[in-house]
């Protein structure tokens, strides 16, 4: 059974009324069932390109890690503003489905584009940013639509089953990935093919079945205004949402990227490239198993402790990798924790930061949270690629490990005095 209507903005804790039956097997809205939907189709094409890109790019195409970095960079981080532009937009003229699905459209077609841009570096760099550009403009209305599609006591149960489902598709994704490569022999083209028509369902999905306003949710007068410039640009003016997206670009700064744990992992074992693909799939399968119930821990015992333990989960696959531990033990170790990590963190963040923001400015503001990571997400890769080329790979995830722990003391120190009592109120 689902919850199927919110009666006021998210803003505004709501009245818990008088017990009716079924009500604490509730799970979710159904809207974020629907965007759950959408997610898991759209991140069993994306996972497809993304098990194979790293192969593809420093051992098919001989990149240099540093070169690497870049483009792992840009695949997350270079259209990182244009996320809050699609967030003002979504929230200036409430059509943040219409948004999101720009951008799931543009991330179909950047499939198709590594058709086109062969053994190119700099085409590849234009599509894979063509790619970023669609999580980039999507991501934020999304979330603003599963948040407004929710009660904010149980947002954390509603970011884990949401990610729940999108981890299911990237668990799916490197599966789908091999399968094409052992069925048509090692051939990339015929992946970005299979990752594009994946990609197209996911568009016509969003377009049936996700609703810009859940069923039963009534207009709130503060719609017939629209959103001007400088309220959004006054959102930064408010000191809660100045830690958050400050404490957000700190922990992109700590996340050096999914490929290089990969390729660590992959050097370390000497693991045969066939199986590379198989390593996103033990992560994928610990976030699957974990997102949801740690999504309802967060509403439980607060979100900021979840976030922090999610980030000392990051720091500790790090040393695991530049520790003595080897064989399946570190496989299984590295992987379960980088899957807690991502468990733990990705949607309990927004979570953390949706009842701080108005209702009216919800897209924008989690945009600017996402913005700050990306941002930092991109000086990251660089920098991480920088250090392996110039240290070696052991000095530099020693490097990272050490710089997640400072980062972590400092994000404590930012959130801790004015998000406690948030996290507590709507728990």
């Amino acid at each position: 059974m689902y919850l199927s209507t919110v009666s006021r903005p998210a803003t505004d804790p709501p009245d818990p009324g008088p017990a009716r039956p079924g009500r604490r097997i509730a799970l979710v809205s159904g809207n974020v069932i629907a965007l759950g939907t959408v997610s898991l189709i759209t991140d069993v094409s994306a996972e497809m390109v993304t098990a194979v890109l790293p192969l593809y790019l420093v051992l098919g195409l001989q990149l240099s890690p540093l070169a690497f970095g870049v483009i792992d960079g840009v695949y997350t981080g270079a259209t990182a503003l244009l996320r809050v532009v699609g967030g003002f937009v979504a929230d200036r003229f409430r059509r943040r489905k219409l948004v999101a699905g720009v951008g799931y459209a543009l991330s179909a077609v950047a499939k198709l584009g590594l058709l086109l841009a062969g053994r190119s570096v700099p085409a590849i760099g234009a599509v894979i940013a063509i790619d970023r550009l669609g999580k980039g403009v999507r991501s934020a209305p999304r979330d603003a639509l599963i948040t407004l599609s929710t009660p904010p006591e149980s947002l954390g149960r509603a970011f884990g089953v949401h990610r729940m489902m999108d981890s299911v598709g990237a668990f799916l994704g490197p599966l789908v990935a091999l399968a094409v490569l052992l069925a048509v022999g090692q051939s990339y083209d015929a992946v970005f093919v299979a990752s594009f028509c994946i990609a197209a369902l996911a568009v016509v999905v969003l377009v049936l079945f996700v609703r810009e306003r859940p069923p039963g949710t009534a207009a709130d007068d503060s719609d017939q205004v629209r959103v001007s410039v400088r309220e959004a640009l006054g959102l930064l003016r408010e000191r809660s949402t100045r830690r958050i997206v400050l404490a957000a670009g700190l922990l992109g700064l700590a996340t050096i990227g999914d490929g290089f744990v990969y390729l660590l992992l992959q050097r370390r074992e000497d693991l045969d490239l066939r199986w590379f693909p198989l390593l996103a799939v033990g992560t994928s399968l610990a976030y699957l198993v974990l997102a949801a119930p740690i999504g309802m821990l967060a509403d439980r015992v607060g979100r900021l402790p979840v976030v922090v333990g999610g980030y000392a989960a990051l720091g500790a696959t790090y040393l695991l990798l530049a520790g003595p531990v080897g064989g399946w033990p570190l496989l299984a170790l590295a992987l379960g924790l980088y899957g807690l990590f991502y468990a733990a963190t990705d949607g309990v963040l927004i979570a953390l930061a949706g009842p701080v923001l108005p209702a009216r400015l919800r897209t924008t503001g989690i945009a600017l949270v996402q913005t700050g990571q990306a941002v930092a997400y991109l000086g990251s890769s660089v920098l991480f690629g920088l250090a392996w080329q110039a240290w070696g790979p052991q000095t530099a995830i020693q490097v990272a490990a050490a710089t997640v722990a400072a980062i972590l003391l400092v994000t404590v120190f930012l959130l801790a005095p004015g998000f406690r009592l948030v996290t507590r109120k709507v728990s």
